[in-house]
């Protein structure tokens, strides 16, 4: 599938990572997502209709990383990715999560995770 949403530097405030400080106290991720589907018909008729409205997308994405909690970049990506393939329009998403301040003793700029998924996955 060559057509795709791309949604580049959302930032939310999560509590995600393996520390009890990373669980306790919410910290910044920033999101990429590419959302695949057929945009044909909505390039034809410039119907927003026919196309996956990226306010859902985005709004899915938050609230997992605002609500939910996880130990890993990666159990993180993947229920992002879950929850943008139960949009019906999508057929695979492709989710990158960067922590913007890793807990590393080093000068970082982020740590993170980039996968895809598609309908045909388990995830789907």
């Amino acid at each position: 599938m060559a057509d795709r949403i791309e949604l580049r530097g959302l930032r939310a405030l999560g509590r995600h990572g393996a520390s009890k400080d990373e669980q306790d106290t919410a910290q910044p991720f920033e999101i990429d997502l590419e959302v695949e589907a057929d945009f044909v018909a909505a390039a034809d008729d410039d119907d927003l209709a026919k196309t996956v409205d990226y306010s859902l997308v985005v709004g899915k994405a938050l609230e997992i990383v605002s609500l939910r909690q996880f130990r890993l970049l990666e159990a993180l990506a993947g229920a992002i990715a879950t929850g943008i393939l139960e949009i019906p329009e999508v057929q695979a998403v492709t989710v990158t999560v960067r922590k913007l301040r890793p807990p590393v003793a080093a000068d970082l700029a982020s740590a993170g995770v980039r996968l895809r998924r598609e309908r045909t996955d388990r995830s789907a």
